[in-house]
């Protein structure tokens, strides 16, 4: 009776304008709203106690995750443990990494080939049954909760595998299941929507559509042939696609990270991204989870720069995504690493820091997916940086063609008349080390060693959460391994999808070994961040000019922190001549400097706290 009492009074502080977004997308839908109430107040009393509670304390502090203690990881359960099972029983470990927040990679069934890396998705209501069970899921994301780690987990929304049982039923003609995707007799109506709509992979998945022999139609895909887009027009598609988001939540899934968000609703006539319906989905789901399971977090994957990004925050009296992801700061990090010039990531940084506070970034170095250069080519042709030449020399950089370059990568979708081509690699081989090693080096994996220590400080710098990829940790290399498999060797973003080295971990322990050096290192980048106030997220942040253009400086302040973050993107020694007046204890090297013409070493990274006069 309690908990039903719960349920009303939060569905009450939504339930008009649920509705009234519901009724205006979904026109005479009230029949339907009723129906999606249903769903909810079943999940609602199928929530479990523990997680009951869980709602309960996160309701009371709505901050918890802005915490500067949050560090995440992601990562393929088969690739790091085989099973869910064996992620459980790696929870230790995980722990060791100082990681408060665990992304599992795409685990939804799928089908064994044509499968996007788990992002075509043929059951949402099951594990792949290599990787264990649902219930192996709720069991992990348990015992997570009991060491205070957050379970991140995807959600697929555009669309379904062809493999799906609503793709079968609609191929094989019952016009209910194709009323739930785009079904067209003729191109017609599909050669009016290329018009206006984009190609997502123009190389290897031309047109957005994929006509269907056997079932004598065309099909909406913007991805790839065999991920067919879902019709959010149809009330029906969007009330079953929540009962499976909030199933989700009930097996203790916290984080729930909505794919490709501004593709989930079609219109005729225009680039069918970022429509202004996106944005009613998204702000019902969030309302949805607020009555039904509050302590979920809403994380969308939209990619694009952070001006552009953040109408997905929504707005402080109707909020959409708890948090988004930095993409752009991502790829521009990598372009600063192979210019040496930081102005372009200096420009970024004074666009985010003049964002609202309240808004929560995922910053990483690497993900599961590839580097698209999606830089602002605009901005860098004053920088005499032209998109095709320079793309080009990003891609020669970062496969180690471009004379004197370490970097160790592979091209994934290039086009070599537009130059576009995206980029794939683990950090560790970006920053240099597979080159070093293999050429046998000393002073060159000292650089690579440096210039990954670096990247990460500079990571864990900025306002938000840091996430880190697994491997990363360890310095882990690119896996050719994927060539191998007939599965996989189409797809070079395999290269830094690789198992999981337990082996080089067991090194994190040895004195000197690169190993040791970069997880101490990164550990202990963790240890102080979620040390100091002034890495919280309420802290202000600027930049300042070092006048050498190899050098960034960002500094924080919040109450009486100060904090100077002086980063070396060059192999170079160099001097930051910044004009921060005061004497300062770098949290890093230990030293006390002042704050002007501050040494750097080659890749070097300084944290300097300001002493303050007692």
């Amino acid at each position: 009776m309690a908990r039903e009492t719960v349920f009303k009074r939060r569905f009450a502080g939504h339930c008009d304008e649920l509705k009234w977004l519901y009724c205006e997308l979904y026109e005479g839908g009230v029949g339907m709203f009723e129906e999606l109430v249903k769903i909810m107040e079943k999940r609602s009393r199928e929530r479990d106690r523990k997680l009951k509670r869980l709602d309960e304390k996160r309701e009371k502090d709505p901050d918890w995750y802005k915490r500067n203690d949050m560090v995440g990881m992601m990562m393929y359960t088969d690739a790091f443990a085989g099973t869910l099972k064996g992620v459980k029983e790696k929870l230790d470990y995980i722990e060791e990494c100082g990681v408060r927040c665990l992304h599992l990679m795409p685990l939804l069934d799928s089908p064994a080939v044509n499968n996007d890396g788990g992002y075509a998705v043929s059951d949402f209501t099951r594990v792949k049954e290599k990787l264990g069970t649902m219930e192996d899921l709720k069991d992990l994301a348990e015992e997570c909760h009991r060491r205070t780690i957050s379970v991140c987990l995807d959600f697929v929304m555009n669309h379904t595998s062809e493999e799906h049982e609503w793709a079968r039923r609609a191929r094989a003609g019952e016009k209910e299941y194709q009323d739930r995707y785009f079904f067209f007799d003729s191109y017609d109506i599909p050669a009016q929507y290329e018009r206006t709509c984009p190609q997502v992979f123009p190389t290897t998945a031309p047109g957005n559509f994929t006509w269907l022999e056997d079932a004598k139609k065309y099909v909406m895909t913007t991805f790839y042939p065999y991920q067919w887009d879902l019709n959010y027009r149809n009330p029906v598609v969007f009330n079953t696609m929540v009962d499976y988001l909030l199933n989700l939540a009930n097996h203790g899934i916290d984080v729930i990270r909505v794919d490709a968000v501004p593709y989930i609703w079609k219109e005729l006539g225009t680039s069918c991204r970022n429509l202004p319906q996106v944005h009613t989905l998204v702000r019902m789901i969030r309302m949805i989870c607020e009555t039904v399971c509050p302590a979920v977090l809403l994380l969308g994957e939209v990619v694009m720069e952070p001006a552009k990004v953040v109408p997905y925050f929504g707005t402080v009296e109707k909020p959409e995504c708890h948090m988004l992801y930095n993409v752009t700061t991502m790829a521009s990090i990598w372009h600063t690493v192979a210019t040496e010039k930081v102005s372009l990531l200096k420009h970024q940084m004074d666009v985010i820091s003049g964002l609202p506070r309240e808004y929560v970034f995922l910053n990483y170095l690497r993900c599961h997916d590839d580097i698209g250069w999606g830089l602002e080519y605009d901005w860098l042709r004053k920088e005499s940086m032209e998109e095709v030449p320079h793309k080009r020399f990003l891609s020669d950089y970062f496969t180690g063609k471009w004379p004197g370059s370490m970097a160790r990568g592979e091209l994934y979708n290039d086009d070599p008349t537009s130059g576009d081509a995206r980029l794939c690699g683990t950090t560790a081989s970006l920053c240099g080390l597979e080159g070093a090693l293999e050429k046998g080096d000393g002073e060159a994996l000292e650089k690579a060693v440096s210039c990954d220590l670096m990247l990460h400080a500079f990571m864990m710098t900025l306002s938000g959460i840091p996430m880190l990829y697994s491997g990363d940790e360890i310095g882990q290399l690119n896996d050719y391994s994927y060539k191998d498999d007939p599965a996989k060797a189409s797809d070079s973003r395999y290269v830094h999808r690789g198992k999981f080295h337990w082996e080089a971990a067991a090194k994190r322990t040895e004195a000197k070994t690169v190993q040791q050096r970069l997880f101490s290192g990164i550990r202990r980048l963790e240890q102080i961040r979620k040390s100091f106030p002034v890495f919280l997220n309420a802290a202000s942040v600027r930049t300042a000019d070092t006048f050498d253009p190899a050098v960034l400086c960002l500094v924080r302040e919040l109450d009486d922190e100060k904090l100077v973050a002086l980063f070396n993107f060059s192999g170079e020694e160099k001097t930051a001549y910044i004009d921060e007046p005061g004497s300062y204890g770098d949290l890093l090297s230990g030293e006390v400097l002042e704050g002007a013409n501050v040494p750097m070493d080659p890749y070097g990274a300084r944290w300097m706290l300001l002493k303050r006069e007692i």
